[in-house]
């Protein structure tokens, strides 16, 4: 019910602009209340129930629910003209497959091409309606010693795949758990180049995969280099550009 209103507000003050994005969670952000971390099965059960939740209350319906959530007569009163679309999470086919029962549209992480084929298709397959998303990790710097140190530096501990990012509780479990992680292991999680031209061509990868919205995420620090130099020497050689 709170995401609810919250997702309501933001759609009401961005109207057309705002979507969110739906998953089943991660311990190191829901250990803090206390109520224990399910396993995925019931995680997935759990998310289930508040879609179902959110888009009764996104109606104006009064809610109240006893389940693996519990929601006692919520209501929101300031509505949107449209509810936000909600977007299904999936970093697996498996889990892509899942989300096409209920979501606006997909979202994923970038993946080698073929394993995000393998989303995407599950996703369609399933009857997944909407548009497909893929956020993208990058590292630029003006040079590729500096592009490869930042990656390492700022984003060492995101590189590990699912169950142990879904698992690890604490900031230093996941320090611990990338001491052994070398620089040269982050181009499997980061795009890592000093080279517009290499940063275009794996974006474009991504539009011929059929992905219609590419969401770029720089691990760095120096953030303005990154926007003007993809703003004027990546994204021009793309057709993402337009609204």
């Amino acid at each position: 019910a709170i995401i609810a209103q919250a997702t309501a507000t933001l759609a009401v003050m961005y109207p057309g602009r705002f979507w969110a994005a739906l998953g089943t969670g991660e311990a190191s952000n829901e250990h803090i209340t206390g109520g224990g971390w399910p396993r995925k099965d019931v995680r997935n059960a759990r998310l289930r129930e508040c879609v179902e939740v959110i888009r009764a209350l996104h109606r104006g319906e009064e809610v109240s629910h006893d389940g693996l959530v519990t929601v006692d007569r919520a209501r929101i009163w300031t509505l949107p003209e449209s509810p936000p679309p909600l977007i299904g999470a999936a970093v697996s086919a498996e889990t892509a497959g899942w989300v096409a029962g209920w979501a606006d549209g997909l979202i994923t992480i970038r993946h080698p091409i073929e394993m995000l084929r393998q989303v995407l298709a599950a996703y369609r397959d399933a009857g997944g309606r909407g548009r497909a998303r893929v956020q993208v990790h990058v590292s630029y710097a003006g040079d590729e010693e500096t592009a490869l140190r930042i990656a390492h530096e700022q984003w060492r501990t995101n590189v590990f795949s699912p169950p142990v990012c879904w698992d690890l509780e604490m900031a230093e479990h996941f320090d611990e758990a990338a001491k052994h992680v070398r620089p040269e292991d982050m181009r499997s999680s980061v795009l890592v180049s000093s080279d517009p031209g290499r940063h275009a061509a794996w974006l474009a990868e991504l539009v011929d995969v059929g992905f219609e919205e590419i969401y770029l995420h720089h691990v760095g620090q120096e953030q303005q280099e990154f926007i003007d130099v993809f703003g004027t020497e990546v994204l021009p050689q793309l057709d993402v550009t337009s609204p």
